[in-house]
């Protein structure tokens, strides 16, 4: 009495065949899973057998029990849903059919007959369509590469995949800004995000997942489309169609249907244009939401139904969001936490949230990468001696980072070393370690030469850090060609003759034979950002954090120019008044590579400056007092870090920062009358 399943079809004028018009209801994920052909072909056979009166139902229910008695003894009083799945339980859908239209033709239903076939001719090309889909999603998914794109590098990623903790709902993190100690929350399994959760009444169309960049958002809609093309989860979902919007992108600008667009990246959908997708149970998977340079105008796009009619791309995108576009399909959002308010809320059925690894999976991961048990159990122990890296070992990248550049650090002649525990210096070291990745090829020793930086390659890394700045400012995580080239980089000979380019820029597979790069983590543009920061100051005396700067000397002169505390006290507002959380790390790392400590570990890459130890001296104490100011736990935490970072001028190791502010400044000048500006406190 709640629904209309028990309407009747509308009467039949014109001899056509009648369909049911009303709209679907997602499909239910709770079922249990059955191939896509069973139920297409269920659904048909219910369908067919419903059309007929109760006589002409129990006389096919006769014949069947006569003519195949094995296993219909008493059909007779079983209503028509129940009889196509006793036959296709019994004998399997092909021979269920066959003896359908076997029964229907002897008890002269020969319309009813010919639409049975052509629903099956139908079945059938959805059946091709899947199986042809299934194993296009297989071969680009089953492998993946980690952090870096290099031929052979890849690995099977049933191989290394590792559970990830996911939540439903708002979460509680006991944190840090980077870091995670408790989550609390209901969590939910990947595959399982669909499926209605205990007391909650019915399953929803649009999830949206958020989770901080390189926490595994990807990785986990890979590992989605990878289960069910391989069969073995939501075998209830159709079709599933994984868009991500650094590949949508290249269409921006351009008109189409959603139609065409779907045949665009799917070809294995040309075949079946007379197909309504939406009486399919179909998934689309919009990956990456903060990588998206469309404007989705929520407000001001036209309301389009047709998924026949061409549009922009934004149109299509913000009208399937609103579900005016496919309104039973499921859909799946991923982004970072800053861009998902730019989906309205009433859009949302579900939000998770992804929080990456445990301390269990953080161990297995190592375990995994590493290979060798006893060097993993030597990783983790190194790792364990700073709070700062344990923190961050929830990022399923960072943990690939570490491994990057400790395994080959602490294995053999390695072990004598002065292993860094700091960020800034374990980012130092991978860059390094990325930089001359092509040198290792020729080289039978496993420890990296981080020695040797051609002149070609610090350039490079220049080239890279203002570039990463300038795409940092913008909030663009991916990147095209004509973006390098603004930069003056050439993205075809740095491939061809840097590590570092070919390393740090994995290339994607897209359209048109168009390439997108992305830093292999977001934390390596943040370094490198923050590089080209520091390089500016000591160059030219310029603040690039200061839109306004209160010098506009051109050249260093001490008595016009800015202090290095002047650049790090607009790194440290800018964070504190920024939504956004990337700049956390790049005010860690600009911290980090202004001790003079750091000034030789780049080879020239980084920039000399004759500071003294007083700037970062004001800087410790103008942190300390931010601290006790009304900020957030999280950015508390983040600013003990930048201390951390900081090293031996962390207040809470140095007494003389409670000096005043006027003797400081008494200070700076006799340290400025000196030729050597001095070296930071040891």
């Amino acid at each position: 009495m709640k629904t209309d399943n028990s309407m009747d079809y509308p009467i039949n004028l014109k001899g056509e065949e009648a369909r049911d018009s009303r709209p679907r209801q997602p499909a239910d994920p709770d079922k249990t899973d059955r191939s896509t052909y069973f139920v297409l072909a269920l659904e048909s056979l219910q369908s067919a057998l419903g059309k007929l009166t109760k006589d002409e139902l129990t006389e096919f229910s006769r014949q069947v029990s006569q003519h195949y008695p094995e296993c219909f003894e008493a059909l007779q009083d079983t209503g028509s849903a129940i009889i196509p799945e006793k036959m296709m339980e019994a004998w399997g859908e092909e021979r269920a059919l066959k003896i359908t239209l076997h029964i229907l033709r002897n008890i002269n239903q020969m319309d009813l007959a010919h639409s049975l076939e052509r629903e099956e001719q139908r079945n059938q090309s959805i059946k091709i369509g899947q199986q042809k889909l299934k194993e296009h999603l297989k071969r680009r998914h089953e492998c993946v590469s980690e952090g870096i794109a290099r031929q052979g590098s890849s690995v099977l990623l049933n191989d290394i995949h590792t559970e990830l903790c996911i939540t439903v709902g708002g979460s509680d993190l006991v944190s840090e800004e980077h870091g995670m100690s408790a989550v609390k929350g209901t969590s939910v399994k990947c595959n399982d995000i669909f499926k209605r959760l205990a007391g909650r009444p019915k399953a929803m169309r649009t999830v949206l997942t958020k989770g901080i960049a390189g926490i595994g958002k990807t990785i986990s809609v890979r590992k989605f489309i990878l289960d069910w093309a391989e069969g073995k989860a939501n075998g209830h979902i159709n079709f599933v169609f994984p868009l991500s919007f650094r590949d949508l992108n290249l269409q921006k600008g351009k008109k189409c249907s959603l139609q065409q667009l779907l045949q665009l990246y799917f070809p294995e959908l040309k075949g079946l244009e007379s197909v309504d997708l939406d009486e399919l149970n179909v998934l689309l998977i919009l990956d990456g939401l903060d990588e998206s340079r469309l404007s989705l105008d929520f407000h001001n796009n036209d309301n389009l139904f047709d998924v026949r009619r061409s549009a922009s791309l934004d149109v299509l995108l913000t009208n399937l969001i609103k579900g005016n576009l496919l309104p039973s399909a499921l859909l799946w959002i991923t982004s970072q936490p800053a861009a998902a308010a730019r989906v309205p809320a009433e859009c949302v059925h579900r939000v998770t949230e992804i929080h990456g690894f445990g301390k269990p999976q953080t161990k297995e991961y190592f375990l995994k990468k590493v290979g060798d048990v006893d060097l993993a159990y030597k990783v983790m122990s190194h790792i364990k001696k700073s709070k700062g890296l344990c923190t961050m070992c929830h990022i399923p990248v960072f943990c690939w980072i570490l491994a990057t550049f400790l395994e080959p650090t602490m294995s053999g002649e390695s072990e004598s070393r002065e292993i860094p525990t700091t960020l800034t210096q374990i980012y130092i070291s991978f860059v390094l370690i990325q930089t001359n990745m092509k040198k290792e090829k020729h080289s039978e020793s496993r420890e990296p030469d981080l020695k040797v930086l051609s002149q070609d390659d610090k350039e490079l890394i220049q080239k890279l850090a203002k570039f990463a700045f300038h795409q940092l400012e913008k909030e663009n995580f991916v990147f095209y060609e004509g973006d390098l080239k603004e930069c003056g980089i050439d993205a075809t000979q740095a491939s061809l003759h840097s590590g570092l380019c070919t390393e740090i820029f994995p290339e994607e597979d897209v359209l048109v034979q168009c390439k997108a790069y992305s830093f292999v983590h977001l934390s390596v543009q943040e370094f490198l950002a923050a590089l080209y920061v520091f390089n500016s100051y000591a160059d030219t005396y310029k603040n690039l954090l200061d839109p306004e700067p209160r010098t506009g000397a051109p050249h260093r002169e001490k008595c016009a120019r800015i202090t290095l505390f002047d650049l790090h006290k607009s790194a440290v507002d800018k964070a504190l008044g920024s939504k956004n959380p990337n700049l956390n790390l790049f005010l860690r790392f600009l911290l980090g590579l202004s001790l003079e400590s750091r000034k030789g570990l780049l080879q020239g890459a980084l920039a000399r400056t004759e500071s003294g130890p007083l700037d970062l001296q004001e800087t410790a104490r103008y942190i300390m007092e931010k601290m006790k100011e009304n900020v957030s736990p999280q950015m508390t935490n983040e600013l003990r870090y930048c201390l951390k970072e900081m090293e031996h001028v962390c207040p809470e190791e140095r007494g003389n920062l409670t000096m005043t502010l006027a003797d400081r400044k008494n200070t700076r000048r006799d340290e400025e009358e000196l030729e050597d500006g001095g070296s930071v406190l040891q």
